[in-house]
């Protein structure tokens, strides 16, 4: 195989660094790139806001199911300073590729390339591809001034260097972003999240790096209210990839749902989420229930009962002739038994959501009265979802429980024995 390489800090990776492999790969013909982080760069500080392991993870989230690319540990393995000449030699003695490897630097870095250890054996070693990252300069002749409509001819950064090594030029457009850049406006609270993959974009935002501090609760304003960075610290090792867990999720759900369902999960995902904001709850488990709560819906009645039947709980008389309503049950067994969710409260919130039970966790009053009254729901009164920005849990609750109640006599449609014992204790609770 043709390979080529392409080093660097990845700190974090972001779309210029996957733009270069992609164009290597499309204009030279390369079977594959192979992405090689750094421990440490010779001609750079030492890395700040993420650890190896966490820009080889930031690497790897960013390219699932692209083949052309792959990524290669070893300068991570020998740690220490990273030499592109060591690196160069270890590439082509395990991977054996057909001809030079490809090595690609940008033109920012082709002005020091003289300072790097070993020039004249890497130029030997490599055919060497000097993509755009600065800025184009260009020139014109005097004798033939550019006509109207016509551009001056670029001039790549390297003919204004002098490059003695040989080399190809990759014509590439310039993806002006640096990670450094990324940095800072993560930690300014400026916007940056559509600058890196999204799969770095989670891992940055759910384990706080670069000074990331709002999550899903308060996102625009990472320094004021109700941000969730304390919910972040508290957070058990098995929770720290939570983010992670809720894109898992939902790309499962928007798969196997048909779109109005699915519409559905994440319009009650992200009232839950606002709601949770409100209420001073966890908004990150709160958008995981709303997503989660329906997965199960397309599963057939025998899958669902086995499923719900894993939960260790009876089956109601209701259930048994409608097994559609165990839904809920049969999503919380597999979101745990699958997803490794063992939050209790998220998976009571989607046990429940359909019928209810007595001592209901905040969470799960949120996640039912979310998927009652979210926007794509038709006939809902709007005083409910009035209430929702105004009253507090408890009366809110009620009200949404009281009116589903109401629209089930009134559909002449058979009602829990859990959820009729569950608003009389409501009522009788809030009761002045």
């Amino acid at each position: 195989m043709r390979y080529a390489i392409l080093g660097g800090s990845f700190n974090p990776v972001h779309i210029g660094h996957l733009f270069l492999a992609d164009a290597a790969l499309v204009s030279f013909g390369y079977d594959r790139v192979i992405l090689i982080p750094a421990f440490q760069s010779p001609l750079k500080e030492s890395t700040e806001g993420a650890s190896p392991q966490e820009r080889m993870e930031m690497l790897a989230a960013s390219i699932p199911g692209d083949p052309r690319l792959t990524i290669d540990d070893c300068e991570l393995k020998r740690e220490g300073v990273s030499y592109t000449i060591d690196t160069l030699k270890d590439i082509i003695a395990r991977y054996e590729p057909e001809g030079k490897p490809g090595l690609i630097l940008g033109d920012d870095l082709a002005a020091t390339f003289h300072k790097w250890h070993d020039p004249e054996e890497i130029a030997a070693l490599s055919d060497i591809i000097i993509a755009r990252r600065l800025p184009n300069i260009t020139k014109t002749d005097s004798a033939s001034p550019v006509s109207a409509g016509e551009t001056a001819e670029p001039v790549f950064e390297t003919e204004a260097i002098d490059f003695p090594y040989p080399y190809r030029k990759l014509d590439n457009e310039i993806i002006n972003v640096a990670s450094k850049q990324i940095r800072e406006k993560i930690g300014k609270g400026e916007a940056w999240r559509y600058l890196v993959p999204s799969g770095a974009r989670y891992i940055i935002e759910d384990r706080g790096l670069y000074g990331f501090r709002s999550f899903l609760c308060g996102e625009n304003s990472q320094n004021g209210e109700n941000g969730s960075g304390s919910q972040h610290a508290a957070r058990s090792p098995g929770e720290e990839n939570l983010l992670q867990t809720i894109v898992e999720i939902e790309n499962v759900v928007r798969a196997e749902l048909d779109f109005s369902k699915f519409l559905h999960s994440r319009n009650t995902a992200l009232l839950s989420r606002d709601l949770c904001r409100r209420f001073g709850l966890d908004c990150q488990k709160g958008y995981l229930a709303g997503i989660a709560h329906d997965m199960c819906k397309p599963l057939g009645d025998r899958e669902l009962m086995r499923l719900a039947h894993a939960d260790g709980g009876s089956f109601s008389k209701l259930e048994h002739e409608k097994p559609g309503l165990l839904h809920g049950r049969a999503a919380a067994v597999l979101l745990q038994r699958k997803y490794g969710v063992g939050d209790k409260d998220i998976l009571e919130a989607i046990r429940y959501h359909t019928t209810g039970v007595q001592e209901m966790s905040a969470l799960a009053k949120v996640v039912y009265i979310a998927d009652k009254i979210e926007i794509s729901r038709e006939r809902v009164d709007p005083a409910l979802r009035k209430m929702s920005e105004e009253s507090d849990l408890n009366t809110l609750f009620v009200a949404v429980l009281s009116n589903t109640v109401t629209y089930l006599k009134s559909r002449q449609m058979n009602i829990s024995y859990g959820t009729r014992r569950m608003l009389a204790a409501m009522r009788k609770r809030n009761k002045p």
